[in-house]
């Protein structure tokens, strides 16, 4: 009978009268936590858990009740995530014969990684059956990519969109509006206006009417404030836009 057993990492110590014990020991709750062979992942990724287990359960000196509960649990495993049996023999199978061979017998295959994203890949890596290099696969998305913060960069002064006024170089007053686009194109579409003698714009209307001179974008339009859409329209709403626009004529 053992005395005072300790759970550290993936194993369980026991110590007995005059030695150590070791099982295998697993949280009930992740025990069953494997990917599901009905999932698109490539073969090699579905049973890497169970190559990883097996591998521990041959390597470790269990006692052969120990190894035998072991295997079982492996085997249960594998029914919860739909894994056949007749697969997982051949794998135990593999991983006992090579846990059999020298352990000084060195590996001289070469590794590459494919992106699994397709049947297609499939078919590409089997032309490397034959050859010296084994195949790894990784997928597209991973957690780094879903953790990992992005880059923001500073969006140019002209670039943004929200509440602008523009203002007229020889009088000076100054029209407020909204848009939802750049400040950049607003201008533009002012301009445009002008040339044009297109009266649909409030600022090309006091232009046109008073012969005033308008400027470059960056002595006669500003950015009031970056708002969304609705506050932009609740803001403007309140007069402001009647206001000035009539400042303007």
């Amino acid at each position: 009978m053992g005395y005072n057993p300790i759970d550290f990492l993936d194993l369980t110590v026991t110590r007995q009268h005059k030695k150590l014990e070791i099982d295998i020991y697993r949280k009930p709750t992740a025990t069953d936590t494997t990917i599901n062979f009905l999932s698109n992942h490539p073969i090699e990724q579905k049973t890497a858990a169970y190559r990883y287990h097996l591998t521990i359960m041959h390597s470790l000196p269990l006692d052969p009740n120990k190894k035998q509960k072991e295997w079982k649990t492996i085997q249960a495993i594998a029914k919860n995530n739909n894994i056949p049996q007749q697969l997982l023999q051949k794998l135990n199978q593999r991983v006992q014969q090579k846990a059999d061979q020298n352990p000084d017998k060195k590996d001289n295959k070469i590794w590459t990684t494919f992106t699994c994203h397709s049947p297609k890949i499939r078919t590409v890596t089997n032309l490397f059956k034959n050859a010296n290099i084994n195949i790894a696969f990784r997928t597209t998305t991973t957690t780094q990519q879903y953790i990992k913060q992005k880059k923001t960069y500073p969006i140019p002064k002209y670039e943004k969109s929200g509440i602008y006024k523009i203002t007229c170089t020889t009088c000076h007053k100054a029209y407020i509006g909204q848009t939802s686009r750049s400040l950049k194109a607003r201008y533009q579409e002012h301009t445009r206006y002008i040339k044009n003698n297109d009266l649909r714009s409030a600022y090309a209307l006091h232009i046109l009417n008073n012969r005033h001179e308008y400027g470059k974008i960056n002595d006669t339009m500003s950015l009031l404030n970056r708002l969304t859409n609705h506050t932009c329209y609740s803001l403007l709403n309140r007069c402001t836009y009647k206001h000035y626009t009539a400042t303007m004529n």
